[in-house]
C-alpha cells in the first residue's frame, strides 16, 4: 500500500508546494515526539519521580477531568481575528492539563496552527483571484453577446437593403462605433491633469535631485502615453456598448494580424474621410469586423478554459490539505494514544478554505456557460474542452520501443562492423562514400540523438514533478509522453541505419550505378513528406507543431515569442553541423550531382560557400531577433544583454567557418579571441540567467536557495561537466587526431557531445522555470482580455 505522504507529493499541484501543508515536517515533529517518549519510558533514563511525558505516555491518565468531556480537556483553539489589513482570521491552540508543560507537544500544535493559518490565508487570495478574473470574464462575455447580435442585426439589415434608413432598431442593442481621437481626449486630459499636478510639487521638493528624478518620470509617462496610444491605433478599435466606451484589443501576435491591423486602420480613414459631410446615422453604425470578433471569442474561450482549471486546483488544494489534516492528527492520536483529533478537526472543517462555497459555485457557472456559449448545449463537447482525457500510456508503446531498439542495435552492429572492415571511417576510406552517403547518417544521428536526450529530459521532468506542459504551453491531449519520444527515436533510427546498411552493403559490392546513390537522398526526402504529411497518422498534431514553432522561429521577429519557440531556437543552435550537412545533401542531390559522383561541386560553387556561412549564422541570428522580439515587448534591458550573447556566437561561428576556408594564421587568432569571449558570455549566462546558480548569498553555498534535485554536488558537476563541454571548439585550433578516423568522424564526435550539452542543459533550464513559477504560484495561464473599458471624454 503507497503511503499517503506519497500519494500527497504526487497529486499536490507542484507550482503550489509550498503553499500545502508541511505534511513531512510535521510527521518529523511525531517522530521526535515518539522519540522523547521512548527516552522517558526508558528504566535507564528514569528519575526519582516519574516525568511528564512519562505519565503521560504510560500511565494514560485522563486528559479531561473538567465536566467529564474529552474531548474538550486537552487543548482549545482560540480564533482571532486579523488586523483591518490583512482581513484573515488567524487559529490559536491552547494546551490545558497534561499538554500544558509538554514543549514538544507544543511546539507540534503551533506549528499546525501556522499550517492552518497559511492554508486559509492562500485559499482565500486564491478563491479572491478567480472570483475576479471570473467577473471580469462575465463582463467580456456581456460585450461579445452584445456585439455579436449587433452584428448580426446589421448583416440583416444589409441584406433587405435598408440599412441607412430609419428602420427600427431592436433598443437592447445600443453598440456603435466612435472615434478612436474622441475615445482617448478624456484619458489624454486627465494625464494632462496629472502631470500639471506632478509638476506643482516639484516646486515643493527643495532637493535638485529629486525634481530631475521627477522629470524624468513625467518623461517616462509622456511617452508611455505617446507610445500606448501608437500600439492602440493599431491593435484594436473602440466601441460604444451599453453606455460604455470599450476597445476590442486583439494582440498583435502574428504578421498576418499586424498587417490587418494597419490595412484596417487605412481603410478606416478612407472611409470617414468619404462619409465626411454625409449622413451622421451611418456614421454612428456599428462597423465591427467580423474576424476580430472570431478572434475576440477564442480569446475569451481559452480565459474561461484556464480559469476553470485553477477553478479545479483550488479544488484540489482544499481536498488535499483537508485529508493531510486528517492523516497527521490521526497519526498524534497514535503516538500519544489519546483522542484529541475531533476537537482539533472541527476547527479545521469550519475554517475558511474549507466551508467556503464561493469557488464551488464559480465553477459551476463558468461550467454551465461554456456549454451554453461555446459548445453548442453539448456537454460532452464543452468537457472535452474544460477537462480533455489525458491518452493513457499503453504497454503496446513500450513493447515496440524495445523492439526497435533491439533492431537498430543489430544493424548498427552489423553497419559498424562492415564499415570497419571495409575500412570506411579511417585515413583510406572511399572518399565518395565520405563525402555523399555519411553526412546523411551523421545528420540524422545527431538529429535524434537531440530527440532522444529531449525523451529522457521528459522522464527525468516527470520525475521530479516540473510540470514542463505548462510551461511550454502544449495542449494536454498533444503532449508528447517521453515513451513517445523514444518510440519516435527508436523507429526511425532504425529505418535510418537499415537504409544505410544496405547502401553500403551494395557500395562494397561494387554497385555505383545512380539508384544506389540516390538511396540516402530518397531517405532524406521520405523524412521530410512524412514531416508535412496531412493526414491524420504518426502524430500528426505534433508534427504540426514543429512546423508552426519553425516557422514561428524562422519569420523572427514578426512573431511574438513565447517559451517554447525560444527553447526550440536554442536547440537548432546546438545543430549547426547537422544543418550544414542538411545543406549539402539538399545541394548535392538537387543539382544532380548524385548522377556524376561529382561532391566537389557544391565546395567549390560560390553561392554554396556563401550559403555554408548564412546556415552557421542563422540559428543564433533567429534567436537574436527572438530577444530583441522579447525586448520590444517587455522592455526588459536583460533581453538586450541576451542578445549580445547570441552576436557573440554569431562572430565566433563566422570565424570558424572561415578558417575553415582558409587556414590562415590571421584567422586562426581571430577563432581563438571571437570563440573565448563568447564562450565566458555564454558560460555566465548559462550559470546564472538560465540554470539560476552561483548565487553568492545563497544557503547552499554558489547554486540557490530552492534545488529540485537532493543532492548538492549534481549542481556542482554539471556546471564543471557544462564548462568541459562548451570548450568544444578547441577542436578547430587543436585538431586532435582519434588514431586512423576520419576528420570527419572526429567532428561528428564533437557534434554529438554539444548536443549531449544541450540536452543536459535543458533539465536545469527548464527547472529554473518551473521555480519561478513556483515562486509566483503561477499554475494557469494569464490570457489577455479582448475588451477594454476607455476613458469616456
Amino acid at each position: 500500500m503507497v503511503k499517503f505522504s506519497k500519494q500527497f507529493e504526487a497529486q499536490l499541484v507542484p507550482e503550489w508546494k509550498e503553499a500545502f501543508v508541511d505534511y513531512w515536517l510535521l510527521k518529523k515533529d511525531l517522530k521526535r515526539m515518539q522519540v522523547v517518549g521512548d527516552n522517558k519510558s526508558d528504566p535507564h533514563n528514569r528519575g526519582t519521580e516519574p516525568s511528564l511525558v512519562h505519565r503521560l505516555f504510560k500511565k494514560r491518565i485522563p486528559f479531561f477531568r473538567s465536566n467529564g468531556n474529552r474531548e474538550h480537556g486537552a487543548i482549545q483553539v482560540h480564533r482571532k481575528l486579523g488586523s483591518s489589513a490583512s482581513k484573515n482570521d488567524f487559529y490559536e491552540t491552547e494546551l490545558l492539563d497534561q499538554f500544558e508543560d509538554n514543549e514538544v507537544v507544543k511546539e507540534f500544535f503551533s506549528r499546525l496552527d501556522l499550517q492552518l493559518n497559511k492554508v486559509n490565508q492562500f485559499y482565500k487570495e486564491k478563491e479572491k483571484e478567480y472570483l475576479d478574473r471570473g467577473e471580469s470574464l462575465h463582463k467580456q462575455m456581456e460585450i461579445l453577446l452584445e456585439l455579436k447580435a449587433a452584428l448580426k442585426q446589421q448583416q440583416q439589415q444589409r441584406g433587405k437593403g435598408i440599412l441607412g434608413t430609419d428602420s427600427k432598431d431592436d433598443p437592447s442593442i445600443s453598440c456603435s462605433i466612435i472615434s478612436e481621437e474622441d475615445s482617448t481626449r478624456g484619458a489624454i486630459d486627465q494625464t494632462e491633469q496629472n502631470s500639471e499636478s506632478l509638476s506643482r510639487e516639484l516646486g515643493s521638493l527643495t532637493s535638485e535631485q529629486d525634481q530631475l528624478s521627477m522629470s524624468q518620470r513625467l518623461d517616462s509617462i509622456k511617452y508611455r502615453r505617446e507610445e500606448g496610444n501608437k500600439f492602440r491605433s493599431l491593435s484594436g478599435r473602440v466601441v460604444s456598448c451599453q453606455g460604455k466606451n470599450v476597445k476590442i484589443n486583439i494582440p498583435l501576435t502574428t504578421p498576418s494580424r499586424t498587417f490587418s491591423a494597419l490595412t484596417d486602420l487605412v481603410w478606416e480613414d478612407l472611409v470617414n474621410q468619404s462619409k465626411k459631410g454625409g449622413n451622421e446615422l451611418s456614421n454612428n453604425k456599428l462597423s465591427v469586423n467580423k474576424t476580430k470578433l472570431h478572434h475576440a471569442e477564442k480569446m475569451i474561450r481559452g480565459a474561461y478554459i484556464e480559469l476553470y482549471k485553477g477553478l479545479g486546483y483550488l479544488k484540489t488544494y482544499r481536498n488535499l490539505n483537508m485529508l493531510a489534516f486528517v492523516k497527521i492528527l490521526k497519526k498524534f492520536d497514535k503516538v500519544t494514544q489519546k483522542q484529541v483529533s475531533s476537537t482539533y478537526l472541527k476547527v479545521v472543517e469550519s475554517s475558511y478554505f474549507n466551508s467556503s462555497d464561493k469557488a464551488v459555485k464559480l465553477t459551476d457557472e463558468v461550467e454551465e456557460l461554456f456549454i451554453k456559449q461555446f459548445a453548442e448545449d453539448d456537454k460532452r463537447k464543452a468537457m472535452k474542452y474544460l477537462k480533455p482525457h489525458q491518452r493513457k500510456e499503453s504497454h503496446t508503446v513500450t513493447f515496440f520501443i524495445g523492439l526497435f531498439a533491439g533492431c537498430f542495435m543489430a544493424l548498427f552492429t552489423g553497419y559498424c562492423i562492415m564499415a570497419h572492415l571495409a575500412g570506411m571511417y579511417t585515413s583510406r576510406s572511399n572518399s565518395i562514400y565520405m563525402e555523399t552517403a555519411y553526412p546523411v547518417l551523421s545528420m540524422f544521428s545527431l538529429l535524434f540523438l537531440h530527440l532522444f536526450l529531449y525523451g529522457c529530459n521528459i522522464f527525468m521532468w516527470r520525475k521530479t514533478r516540473i510540470n514542463y506542459a505548462f510551461i511550454f504551453e502544449f495542449a494536454p491531449t498533444k503532449e508528447l509522453k517521453y515513451r513517445d519520444v523514444l518510440l519516435i527515436c527508436t523507429a526511425c533510427m532504425t529505418i535510418v541505419v537499415g537504409a544505410m546498411f544496405a547502401h553500403l552493403a551494395l557500395i562494397l559490392k561494387g554497385d555505383s550505378s545512380t539508384q544506389v546513390q540516390a538511396i540516402p537522398g530518397i531517405l532524406v526526402l521520405m523524412f521530410l513528406l512524412l514531416l508535412v504529411c496531412p493526414f491524420n497518422v504518426l502524430y500528426k498534431s505534433t508534427r504540426f507543431l514543429f512546423l508552426r514553432i519553425l516557422r514561428n522561429i524562422i519569420l523572427s521577429p514578426l512573431y511574438k515569442v513565447v517559451m517554447v519557440d525560444f527553447f526550440m531556437a536554442d536547440q537548432l543552435c546546438s545543430q549547426v553541423p547537422m544543418l550544414r550537412s542538411l545543406e549539402y545533401v539538399a545541394c548535392y542531390y538537387i543539382t544532380g550531382s548524385y548522377k556524376t559522383q561529382d561532391y566537389g561541386y557544391c565546395y567549390s560553387a560560390k553561392h554554396f560557400r556563401d550559403l555554408a556561412y548564412a546556415v552557421s549564422f542563422l540559428p543564433y541570428y533567429w534567436r537574436a531577433m527572438q530577444c530583441a522580439r522579447r525586448w520590444f515587448d517587455e522592455g526588459d534591458m536583460g533581453h538586450l544583454i541576451n542578445l549580445g550573447k547570441y552576436v557573440s556566437a554569431m562572430l565566433a561561428a563566422g570565424a570558424k567557418v572561415a578558417y575553415e576556408r582558409e587556414k590562415s594564421p590571421g584567422w586562426l587568432v581571430l577563432v581563438v579571441a571571437m570563440s573565448s569571449g563568447a564562450t565566458v558570455y555564454q558560460l555566465y549566462w548559462d550559470f546564472v540567467k538560465d540554470w539560476g546558480l552561483l548565487q553568492a548569498n545563497s544557503k547552499n553555498p554558489w547554486l540557490r536557495n530552492d534545488l529540485i534535485l537532493k543532492r548538492k554536488f549534481v549542481y556542482y558537476l554539471s556546471m564543471g561537466l557544462n564548462l568541459v563541454l562548451r570548450l568544444a571548439w578547441l577542436q578547430t585550433v587543436i585538431h586532435p587526431n582519434l588514431g586512423s578516423l576520419d576528420s570527419r568522424v572526429t567532428s561528428f564526435l564533437l557534434a554529438a557531445l554539444e548536443v549531449i550539452r544541450r540536452g543536459h542543459w535543458n533539465f536545469y533550464r527548464l527547472e529554473n522555470e518551473h521555480l519561478n513559477n513556483a515562486g509566483k504560484f503561477r499554475a494557469v495561464k494569464t490570457v489577455p482580455l479582448p475588451f477594454h473599458e476607455v476613458d469616456q471624454d
